[in-house]
């Protein structure tokens, strides 16, 4: 039997199989911690610092388990790696004879009977979604998988996939005429057989753990599921235990409902122009707003008459789409899929339109300490009984009903939700939200499962406590352990925090702190990432750089985010010499740029969520109220996870140099900033632009980049 030290020693499998191997203590640390979970069906909150190589440690033992094993991953694209290059590579050197499959959502593989209704409606406005159209039908013939990320002709963001996969609401499922040559159906079977399924967080929510059909099969029979990127799993998870109504779902079911009526139901004018008149409510309703997008809580929109009204006409619009579609829904399976569809979203607006009328009520006060049973749902309720938040806590319910070999069902009445309704604007459309306000006792819930459960990522404890991370996620038993980063950080990287920087809150913040970088960019010769907490400060950098740099006569190429997708972004700054991107948060994290290309990142503030977010001040006034302090509980642990990730852009190999410019000055000036300074890599500390220059200098000599002192 091959055990860790057989993989991870001097002149193991892996020094054998992988060039450059060498062990690294925290490694196989890590690995034993992730072995016992394994054994022993004990969560595990496990963080492991940049270098420490957590994706092998938690693989091999998981791999050498000899069980099923899901692994969760944050993005899709941490899922093609994971896949396609780390998986392969530890199962070779293990020498184990373990499958391996990729399992995303629908929306990421062609889907055949969307595809051909497409091509027979040919309703596209131009010469050049036609020719992807028919780009696409000739890669679903000759696809194995049908993942639409390898019909390298189309790029992933045309309008025209929207017409070519199915989604969630408008899959056919079983009475689909190609449920048996479905490329989803196929993926989810190919997993259903493997040892080992990797999938990513959001579709872990929305198929694996809420019993979608076929995947939802995969979580009963797995031994072990691992959270790779477990820092995002609170926000992920809060978006599936709560309910939506999207505009582009709205507008999706209004085309859908137009094209199955001229395919089933031509006869039936009604049918059409129902569709026609939900359309004009969903974007007359968007018009209510102005450009600028916004997030409001629900109690904020009591007064705005024009929304009700507006809102008002959106349930009527639905309301009579539901009609027309519920009276022809015989004719076909495409027109009684859509009859599901709008009686769903119906519910869900109206659950969201009932608090609209009544004044907000708060929340009784709860005890900070480990509930007494976390297999109930949320007993504190923000709504009276009867409410839309009973009927939330039901619909909840319905997602988690799991059969009785595998937890507890559904059919115990359901306490009311704790949650906050609000609205958010975007540029293009809206969504009604319902947010739980706490998840805690919603995940405890499939813990009861007997299944290993690993979360793990190099940011999810502050100062070593994942207490915070423990008490959000409902993890009050796991185990917890932490590795430090095996980076020389004191060498590698110096964190340099700018002396007489004005308040952060004040109107020429954003320009202070372009004019603080501008010497650190000359030192750098560009190679920057410039990261800010919003994107009107990102934009108003940008705008100021544009100006300074040639005036200063440095000549490097300026990107900015969303001047084309992050990948894109990404390859022009690897293969543009000198180059400077501009970006937000969107950038903070999952970004990997090794090597010289990177010297500099700078950011402007500590990221604290905004004050006048719904749900961040729903849940915010639930703690203090419950008579803890919210700000040291939950807003000051939140900042420094994040700023965690925003920092681990800068160093991620062990030849890796360069300066972290961190230009809030409350990171030293406030007792609070202190603790997450503290948070941080040890890197060289320093307030000295002289220091930073010292170690400018030391790179460009191709000298070992010590500094002589500490600012």
């Amino acid at each position: 039997m091959t055990t860790l030290d057989d993989v991870f020693s001097e002149g193991g499998l892996f020094a054998q199989a992988l060039p450059g191997y060498r062990p690294r203590a925290q490694q196989v640390e890590m690995a034993r911690a992730v072995e016992q979970a394994i054994r022993s069906k004990k969560p595990l909150i496990a963080e492991a610092g940049t270098g420490t190589g957590k994706t092998y440690a938690y693989l091999v033992p998981a791999l050498l388990s000899g069980g099923k094993v899901i692994v969760s991953t944050g993005t899709k694209t941490l899922q093609d790696q994971l896949f396609h290059r780390d998986l392969p590579k530890v199962r070779a050197a293990l020498k184990v004879p373990v499958t391996i499959a990729l399992l995303k959502g629908r929306a990421n593989y062609v889907c055949r009977y969307h595809l051909e209704r497409a091509v027979a409606d040919g309703r596209f406005g131009s010469k050049e979604q036609v020719a992807q159209l028919h780009d696409i039908v000739r890669f679903a013939a000759v696809s194995a998988d049908g993942d639409k990320s390898a019909c390298s002709k189309v790029p992933e963001s045309s309008p025209v996939w929207q017409h070519a996969v199915s989604t969630r609401d408008n899959c056919l499922g079983t009475d689909c005429p190609n449920y048996q040559d479905c490329f989803v159906m196929q993926a989810r079977r190919q997993a259903l057989d493997a040892d080992v399924v990797v999938v990513n967080h959001h579709l872990f929510f929305a198929d694996v753990w809420l019993k979608d059909e076929g995947a939802g099969e995969l979580l009963p029979r797995c031994n072990t599921v691992i959270f790779d990127e477990a820092h995002q799993l609170p926000e992920v998870a809060s978006l599936f235990f709560g309910e939506t109504v999207a505009s582009g779902a709205l507008l999706e079911l209004a085309r859908d409902s137009r094209a199955e009526a001229l395919s089933a139901a031509k006869d039936f004018v009604h049918l059409p122009a129902a569709a026609l008149a939900l359309d004009k409510a969903v974007r007359d309703l968007r018009l209510v707003f102005g450009q600028e997008p916004l997030r409001l809580p629900q109690h904020a929109l009591a007064g705005r008459l024009d929304f009700i009204e507006a809102l008002a006409e959106l349930e009527t619009a639905l309301d009579e789409l539901a009609d027309r579609l519920a009276d022809q829904s015989e004719r076909s399976e495409g027109l009684d899929a859509c009859r599901r569809r709008a009686q769903e979203q119906l519910g869900v607006l109206r659950r969201w339109r009932e608090g609209l009328s009544a004044p907000p009520v708060t929340a009784p006060n709860a005890p900070a300490a480990k509930p007494a049973g976390t297999a109930d749902l949320l007993s504190a309720a923000s709504k009276p009984a009867g409410s839309a938040a009973n009927k939330l806590a039901a619909s909840t319910a319905n997602k988690l009903a799991v059969d009785s070999k595998d937890g507890e069902g559904a059919d115990k009445k359901p306490q009311p939700i704790d949650a906050v309704y609000w609205l958010e604007v975007g540029p293009m459309g809206f969504q009604l939200n319902a947010t739980p306000l706490d998840i805690a006792r919603l995940f405890a819930r499939q813990m009861n499962q007997e299944r290993a459960w690993i979360f793990t990522s190099a940011t999810l404890a502050m100062n070593g406590n994942f207490k915070h991370y423990a008490h959000e996620m409902g993890l009050w038993d796991a185990e917890q352990s932490a590795w430090e980063s095996p980076f020389a950080y004191k060498k590698q990287a110096v964190l340099y925090v700018p002396q007489g920087l004005p308040d952060p809150n004040s109107r020429d913040y954003t320009p202070a702190v372009v004019e603080a970088a501008l010497p650190l960019l000359e030192l750098s010769e560009g190679r920057a990432f410039l990261l800010f907490t919003s994107l009107r400060a990102m934009r108003e950098a940008y705008d100021i750089l544009q100006a300074r740099l040639p005036a200063m006569g440095l000549k490097y190429p300026l990107l900015l985010q969303g001047e084309g997708t992050r990948t894109e972004l990404l390859e022009r700054f690897r293969t543009l010499p000198n180059a400077i991107l501009v970006a937000s948060q969107t950038f903070w994290e999952g970004i990997d740029v090794k090597g010289e290309q990177l010297q500099l990142v700078v950011i402007d503030k500590l990221p604290f969520a905004p004050p006048d977010d719904p749900v961040l001040s729903a849940r915010v006034d639930k703690i203090n109220k419950a008579g803890r302090n919210a700000f040291i509980e939950y807003q000051l642990p939140r900042a420094a996870i994040t700023l965690k990730q925003g920092a681990g852009r800068l160093i991620r190999d062990e030849q890796d140099r360069g300066v972290l410019m961190i230009a809030d000055p409350r990171l030293v000036e406030k007792p609070y900033g202190k603790q997450i300074w503290q948070a941080l890599p040890p890197m060289t500390r320093t307030r000295e632009l002289s220091v930073v220059q010292r170690f400018f200098a030391h790179i460009r000599n191709g000298q070992t980049p010590i500094p002589a002192q500490e600012g």
